[in-house]
């Protein structure tokens, strides 16, 4: 068996639920609670890629501060809190991974 159906299946399911939305233009109305929580969707789907990584190390779970990337992701985390800040808080972040990589290794 060729992979090719599975590829031709996979596209036209893709496109059909991006097309779900954009095709009917203007006529599609979503209710104010949907749109609302639409807003939050990239945001989370950001959370859902980042959170798995701080937690692992080669692998395995390591829910210690002696994890470099779980110690990065919370300065980071208080720095975007404390500042409202996307560039400060990804160059602190980055700062505070590359610091710590260096100490804890």
């Amino acid at each position: 068996m060729t992979a090719w159906p599975l590829i031709v299946g996979l596209a036209a399911v893709a496109f059909f639920t991006r097309a779900l939305f954009i095709l009917p233009g203007s006529r599609l109305k979503l209710s104010p609670v949907v749109e609302r929580l639409l807003r939050f969707a990239p945001a989370a789907a950001l959370v859902a890629i980042i959170v798995p990584d701080l937690f692992r190390v080669d692998g395995q779970v390591a829910l210690t501060l002696w994890n470099p990337r779980l110690a990065a992701g919370i300065v980071a985390f208080a720095v975007a809190a404390w500042r409202r800040d996307i560039l400060l808080t990804i160059v602190v972040g980055m700062v505070t991974l590359a610091a710590a990589g260096w100490i804890m290794r």
